[in-house]
C-alpha cells in the first residue's frame, strides 16, 4: 500500500538539519546557536600581553593567530587559534574587540559539536544588543543564513562582555545548505574599502585575468577563481545566460532583506559583506553576512540618491527606495541594476519585500521578539562594563533613537524606524495590487501526470514551478484557464497545469499582473508545497533503546530513551504528517515536526515525554519492561511497528541488515549503520570480568574456568568499529588474564567482545 499526502514544507529545512545528525557518536542533539540561550566562552592565553599581541597582528594586517585554550559551556579544548574579526568594529584602544576562534588551528578535526570556528561580534554599533540576532532570525525564514545567539566571553577568567555568537559561513555551512563542501565559495571582502567610488566587491567584470579580482574577494574554497570570473562576465556581458550560473531567487531574497532591514553594510551600499557559494547545479547562491548594523544603524551610503551628503538621515533611511540603484548609483551595482531591469524579477523582488514586511513588521512580530531577546540579555548587558553604550541606551533603543544629537552617531529606535519603514514600503509602487492565489489542489493524478490547479484572481500570467529533490532546480510550466488543463470551466479564474509524477514533487505557484506579483506559498522558493508518496518500506523504525543509563545523552545531557528512524529510499522525506506512538489506541500520539530525513540517513527522536526540550522530543517514554512502537501517517495506516520485551541496559534493539532486517539485541549504533554482529547473540557471562571499569588508561580482561579452546577478543566502539583484535588459544577450563593499553583511544563507552566457537560475550566499559 502506498499513501500520497501533501505537506506545507517550510524551508527552514536545512536549519533543522542538526535534528537529524549527530556531531559525535557520544554527543546527542545540541544547537550551540539556539538563540534562547546565552553561551559561556572562556579563553585562556599563556602570554600576559595577549591583548598587545592580538593588536599587533591586526595592525600589521596578518591573519595569523595567537595560541590559546578555550572552555565552551564547560567543555575544554586546547591549541585553538585566536585573532580579531572584521575591520570597522576593531579598535586597538578598545578592551572589547570582535574575535575569530579557530578550534582546529593545531589539532586537525578538533571541534565542538561539529563547529570548528567561533565568530564573536562585539556589538559596537548596536545599543539595543538585538539587531544582529533578530535580523538573522528573520532572514532564516526566507533563505539559508547563519544562526546567531549570545555569549558571555571571558579572557583568563576576566569578563570581556556580552558578544554576538554568529555561525560561520564556511565549508560546513555550504555542505549543510547546498549539499557540497568542495565547490567554489567566495566572500565579498575588499582588502581596502574604498567609498563611495571604489570597486569593492560589486561583481564588475574587469578582464579575463583572475588576479584582477584578488583585491576585492576572498576565496573560501580550495579553488574557483575561474568560476567567479565567469559569473562577473555573464552578469555584465552575457546577461541572457545569468540563470545558468546564478540562483536568481536567492539573490532577490538577499536584496529584499537588505532593503527591508536597511542593512547598508552590504552589497547594496558598500558592496561587501556577502558570500557566493556554488551549489550542486553549479549556480552561485548569495548569502547574507554581518547584520550587526541593520535597522539603519549604519547609514553611510548614497542609497540610490544623486546627492552625496555624508550619508542618509534616519528619515531618509526610513524612505530608502528599494529600486533606487536601478537608475542611479555612484559606483556600479550590476547585481541590482541588471536583475531588477527584468520586469518579472522586479515584481518577484517586491513580492519578497511585501512578505518580509507583512510577516514581520505589520504583525509587529519583530517587536515582540526583540523584547524577548532584550529580556534575555538584560543582566548580561548590565554586567558588561566594556559595552560601547550606557545601560539606559540599551533600555531605550528598542523604541527610540539614542546616541548623539545628529548625524551618523545616532542609532534609530528599532520600533520607531520599522514603523516608518513599513509606512513607506506599504505605499511603494508594486507593493499593492498583486493577484491573489487560493484554493490550491494537486489531488488529480492521470496516468503518469499530476495536475495542479489554483484559484487566481486577475493575473496576466502565471506559472507552476516544480522539482523532484531539494537540490534540483525548479522547472516552470505555464498555467491555463482554458477548460482543458484540469482547471474547470474556461474563464472561471481556476488555472491548471500538469507535471510528470514522481515519488516526491516540490512546487510553488507564481502569478503577476501589470502592477505586482505574488507567490504561493509566499516564502517561495525557500518554502514550497510537497506531494509525497510513502510506501511502508521507505521510512522504518530502525533501532531503539528503552534502557539508557550510560550510553548517550540528549541535548539536555540527559540519558533518555531514543528511537531511530531510517530512510531506505533515495529520496529525502519530510516527516511532517507522520506520527510516532507507543499506544495502539492512539496511533497519532506524537506528530513529527516539519523536519526532513535525508535519503539513506537517520533521524533520532528522544522518547522522554518532555516536548519542552525541543522538536525531536516526544510526548511519551518507552518501557524497559516491554511494549510497542508504531510509525503511522493516519489513524488507520501503519507504516511500521515493532513489539519488544524486557530490555538490557545500554543494549539497543535494531534491524539487521540495517533498515530492512528483523529486530534483535545489538550493540547500539545510534545514527549509524546497525552492527552486523551480536544480533540475538549477545550473552553476559559472570565468568568474564573487566577491571578497572571505568578506566583512564588500561584494562585487564579475566576469563575464568572456560570450556572453550579458541577465543577472539575485540575492543569495539559504540559505532561498531573494531579498534583492536586478538586471537587467544588456551586449554579447556583454563583461566587467563590479559592487560590492554587503551590510553590512545578517545574517552567514551566501549564494548569488550569475546567470541568463542559457539557464543558471543559482551562487557561494557567506560573510558573516562
Amino acid at each position: 500500500m502506498i499513501s500520497i499526502f501533501k505537506k506545507y514544507s517550510v524551508r527552514a529545512l536545512f536549519l533543522s538539519i542538526f535534528f537529524i545528525c549527530f556531531f559525535q557518536q557520544t554527543k546527542a542533539q545540541y544547537d550551540f546557536y539556539d538563540n534562547n540561550y546565552i553561551r559561556e566562552i572562556r579563553l585562556y592565553f599563556t602570554q600576559s600581553n595577549w591583548d598587545h599581541k592580538l593588536d599587533s597582528l591586526f595592525v600589521i594586517g596578518l591573519e595569523e593567530r595567537l595560541l590559546a585554550s578555550v572552555t565552551i559551556d564547560g567543555v575544554a579544548l586546547d591549541s585553538v587559534g585566536v585573532r580579531y574579526k572584521g575591520y570597522s568594529s576593531v579598535d586597538t584602544a578598545n578592551i572589547k574587540n570582535p574575535l575569530n576562534i579557530e578550534l582546529d588551528y593545531i589539532k586537525l578535526n578538533q571541534d565542538y559539536h561539529g563547529i570548528t570556528k567561533l565568530k564573536l561580534s562585539n556589538v559596537i554599533h548596536d545599543p539595543s544588543f538585538v539587531r544582529e540576532v533578530l535580523s538573522y532570525e528573520i532572514a532564516r525564514k526566507y533563505m539559508p543564513a547563519s544562526k546567531a545567539n549570545y555569549a558571555n566571553v571571558y579572557v583568563n577568567d576576566t569578563l570581556m562582555g556580552l558578544y554576538n555568537n554568529v555561525e560561520a559561513v564556511n565549508k560546513n555551512f555550504a555542505e549543510t545548505h547546498f549539499g557540497t563542501r568542495y565547490n567554489s565559495f567566495f566572500k565579498g571582502n575588499p582588502a581596502v574599502l574604498s567609498y563611495p567610488t571604489g570597486s569593492n566587491s560589486n561583481l564588475q567584470y574587469y578582464n579575463s585575468d583572475s588576479t584582477s579580482y584578488y583585491p576585492y574577494y576572498s576565496i573560501e574554497s580550495d579553488y574557483g577563481w575561474t568560476d567567479l570570473l565567469n559569473l562577473t562576465n555573464i552578469l555584465n556581458n552575457q546577461f541572457d545566460s545569468i540563470e545558468n550560473i546564478l540562483n536568481i531567487d536567492r539573490t532577490l531574497w538577499m536584496l529584499a532583506l537588505d532593503y527591508s532591514l536597511v542593512n547598508l553594510d552590504s552589497y547594496i551600499a558598500y558592496s561587501q559583506n556577502y558570500y557566493l557559494c556554488l551549489d550542486k547545479n553549479r549556480r552561485f547562491n548569495a548569502i547574507l553576512w554581518d547584520l550587526n548594523m541593520s535597522f539603519a544603524s549604519f547609514r553611510l551610503s548614497d542609497g540610490g540618491t544623486s546627492a552625496m551628503t555624508g550619508g542618509l538621515s534616519i528619515a531618509g533611511a526610513k524612505n530608502l527606495n528599494p529600486c533606487g540603484l536601478v537608475t542611479y548609483s555612484i559606483s556600479p551595482r550590476p547585481l541590482i541594476k541588471k536583475i531588477l531591469q527584468n520586469a518579472t524579477w522586479k515584481k518577484m523582488y517586491l513580492a519578497h519585500i511585501r512578505t518580509i514586511v507583512n510577516e514581520n513588521f505589520v504583525t509587529e512580530n519583530y517587536y515582540s521578539r526583540a523584547q524577548q531577546l532584550h529580556s534575555l540579555v538584560d543582566n548580561s548587558v548590565q554586567n558588561d562594563f566594556n559595552k560601547f553604550y550606557s545601560y539606559l541606551d540599551f533600555v531605550n533603543n528598542i523604541d527610540t533613537t539614542v546616541g548623539g544629537t545628529a548625524g551618523m552617531i545616532q542609532y534609530p529606535g528599532i520600533k520607531d524606524f520599522i514603523q516608518g519603514r513599513t509606512t513607506y514600503l506599504s505605499n511603494y509602487s508594486g507593493f499593492q495590487g498583486a493577484p491573489s492565489i487560493t484554493i490550491i489542489s494537486d489531488s488529480v493524478i492521470m496516468g503518469n501526470q499530476v495536475w495542479v490547479s489554483a484559484k487566481i484572481n486577475y493575473p496576466d500570467s502565471c506559472f507552476l514551478a516544480y522539482r523532484y529533490g531539494i537540490y534540483d532546480i525548479f522547472n516552470k510550466v505555464k498555467m491555463y484557464d482554458d477548460g482543458t488543463h484540469n482547471d474547470g470551466a474556461p474563464g472561471d479564474s481556476v488555472f491548471g497545469a500538469a507535471i510528470i509524477d514522481s515519488i516526491v514533487i516540490q512546487y510553488y505557484i507564481y502569478a503577476q499582473n501589470s502592477v505586482a506579483g505574488a507567490f504561493s506559498p509566499e516564502r517561495a522558493e525557500y518554502e514550497f508545497y510537497t506531494i509525497q508518496k510513502i510506501a511502508p518500506s521507505n521510512v522504518v523504525i530502525n533501532e531503539f533503546m528503552a534502557d539508557n543509563p550510560d550510553y548517550t545523552v540528549d541535548n539536555y545531557y540527559e540519558y533518555d530513551d531514543w528511537i531511530e528512524l531510517y530512510n531506505n529510499s533515495n529520496i529525502d522525506f519530510n516527516m511532517s504528517g507522520l506520527y510516532l506512538s507507543d499506544d495502539k489506541a492512539n496511533f497519532l500520539k506524537w506528530p513529527f515536526p516539519d523536519t526532513v530525513i535525508k535519503a539513506k540517513d537517520y533521524l533520532v527522536v528522544w522518547a522522554d515525554n518532555n516536548i519542552t526540550q525541543g522538536p525531536m522530543h516526544s510526548n511519551f517514554k518507552l518501557s524497559k519492561s516491554g511494549e510497542a512502537i508504531y510509525l503511522s501517517y493516519s489513524a488507520d495506516n501503519i507504516l511500521d511497528s515493532t513489539f519488544f520485551g524486557m530490555q538490557i541496559s545500554d543494549i539497543s534493539t535494531g534491524r539487521y541488515p540495517n533498515g530492512t532486517g528483523s529486530f534483535g539485541a545489538m550493540l547500539p549504533t545510534i545514527s549509524s549503520t546497525n552492527s552486523p554482529f551480536s544480533v540475538n547473540e549477545i550473552k553476559f557471562s559472570p565468568e568474564i570480568s573487566v577491571y578497572p571499569n571505568p578506566t583512564n588508561s588500561w584494562i585487564e580482561v579475566n576469563i575464568q574456568n572456560n570450556n572453550f579452546s579458541k577465543w577472539t577478543m575485540e575492543l569495539v566502539s559504540i559505532a561498531g568499529t573494531i579498534l583492536f583484535h586478538e586471537d587467544l588459544k588456551m586449554n579447556n577450563y583454563e583461566s587467563i588474564s590479559k592487560r590492554y593499553d587503551i590510553s590512545k583511544f578517545p574517552k567514551g563507552m566501549y564494548f569488550i567482545k569475546l567470541t568463542t566457537e559457539k557464543d558471543v560475550f559482551v562487557k561494557k566499559i567506560v573510558f573516562n
